[in-house]
């Protein structure tokens, strides 16, 4: 019976890995049970996107984040990220989530945190880029995340100015420098915006650190213990 009882429990783990990218991690070293979400390929918001893509579903995510708030054994949250972007409402509504949670949360960059994964990223209470890591910063737009014609530029604007209060609130870059990257000319062939590789990311304020995994971890247990949370 307990066998039985512990290859469901495998199963289960396994299930949740595949499907939501979400396990909680019991046995660490530290002693400490931290739950891992990733946010990979694109965020999928009221639309399905094709089958073949890569999508992180925030119908998926918010429930997953509200039973992580509930649940007196998880102590921390690990977001792992390497997304496109893609639905602003939708990655805005996950950001708000993650920044509403009591318990510790760090996130980690590996890859790409670009559109609206940048406020993602910053949602935690600790943030941590790879050193080849890159965030995309660039205006609302129709698809994923320019803006629209002139009947729709307010709209847009209103939308804007909501990710851009967003990320200098949750971090240590400022509304007019996260306006003036995301207008910045010369650096995306095809659009405005600016792309931050890892370090650069630090120092504009946007990421708290430059690290791996291992990093992410060890900041995670010391804010379970009580230590250092962002300011």
């Amino acid at each position: 019976m307990e066998e039985e009882k512990k290859v469901a429990k495998e199963q289960y783990k396994d299930d949740k890995v595949s499907e939501f990218g979400q396990i909680t991690l019991e046995n660490s070293k530290s002693e400490k049970k931290i739950h891992l979400l990733s946010i990979i390929g694109e965020i999928e918001g009221h639309e399905s996107l094709p089958a073949a893509s890569k999508t992180t579903k925030y119908e998926h995510v918010l429930p997953q984040l509200a039973a992580i708030e509930d649940s007196k054994d998880i102590e921390g949250l690990l977001i792992i990220l390497n997304t496109v972007g893609g639905d602003v409402e939708a990655g805005l509504a996950i950001a708000e989530m993650i920044a509403s949670l009591s318990k510790p949360t760090v996130s980690l960059v590996l890859g790409g945190s670009h559109s609206i994964g940048v406020p993602i990223a910053v949602s935690t209470k600790y943030s941590f880029i790879v050193p080849t890591g890159t965030m995309v910063v660039h205006p609302v737009r129709m698809n994923g995340m320019f803006i629209g014609a002139p009947s729709t530029y307010e709209y847009f604007k209103v939308m804007q100015d909501r990710i851009v209060g967003f990320i200098s609130e949750h971090s240590r870059i400022k509304k007019e420098r996260v306006e003036e990257l995301m207008l910045k000319q010369g650096i995306l062939t095809k659009d405005l915006g600016t792309i931050l590789v890892g370090q650069e990311a630090v120092e504009e304020g946007v990421i708290d650190a430059v690290g791996g995994i291992q990093d992410a971890m060890e900041k995670l247990y010391g804010m379970i213990d009580g230590g250092q949370r962002k300011c």
